[in-house]
């Protein structure tokens, strides 16, 4: 899953984008207002974690801009203004969910992984699908068979990706746009090679091949 971080303050930015990234996510950060609302309107992000005291446009009036350009991106504000007040204005423009600083990583993490389960459909909780599962934390994958393989980063991002957009058509582009972070080397080619190492763990019937098209994740049908 692909995240866009905005977040002026030098320090805060910089740990909380290495924190996401342990965590598996894909993570792009902005440290202005005019620049995120760009990225966020060219870039095919999953989430974005939004603050709200940000040089050059507030983060409220990027939020509103995006709104109103029916971009539906599921955004977490997080700030350091934590009046009630603001919260129902941050609600009002568009927001997904409001954190206030100071704030632990993980609760951060809880309230993405949530946020994402609830867009595309599926119960918060564990990520599950048909008996496989995935421990998002140990980035570790239990098969239908009760073995258990641990992920490289690249496969866990790919696979919890899958299992998030079951029974999708995913090209390959699309797979490395929510991947890989701005400023990876994206090459498509590579994504093959990570859908055969997580064939041979999950067994092959869970991808399939569409020739010129893409793949798509879900048991195949007798």
């Amino acid at each position: 899953m692909r995240l866009l971080l905005v977040e002026d303050d030098p320090v805060l930015g910089p740990n909380l984008q290495q924190s996401l990234h342990k965590a598996g996510y894909a993570t792009d950060l902005s440290v202005d207002g005019i620049d995120a609302e760009a990225m966020g309107d060219i870039e095919p992000y999953d989430l974005v974690i939004l603050d709200l005291g940000l040089p050059e446009k507030p983060g409220l009036e990027v939020l509103e801009s995006w709104r109103e350009k029916q971009n539906t991106v599921p955004v977490i504000i997080l700030t350091a203004r934590d009046d009630w007040q603001d919260k129902v204005l941050g609600f009002k423009a568009g927001a997904d969910d409001y954190l206030a600083k100071p704030f632990q990583t993980e609760e951060l993490l809880v309230r993405i992984n949530a946020v994402l389960r609830r867009f595309s459909g599926q119960n918060v909780g564990a990520l599950t699908y048909e008996g496989l599962s995935v421990d998002e934390q140990e980035q570790s994958l239990i098969s239908t068979t009760g073995d258990k393989y641990l992920l490289t980063g690249t496969e866990f991002k790919l696979l919890r990706y899958f299992m998030l957009h079951p029974n999708q058509l995913l090209s390959k582009s699309t797979l490395t746009d929510h991947v890989y972070q701005l400023d990876s080397d994206k090459d498509s080619n590579v994504i093959e090679v990570y859908v055969n190492r997580l064939r041979q763990k999950i067994g092959a019937d869970w991808i399939q091949t569409r020739r010129g098209q893409g793949y798509i994740f879900g048991l195949t049908e007798e």
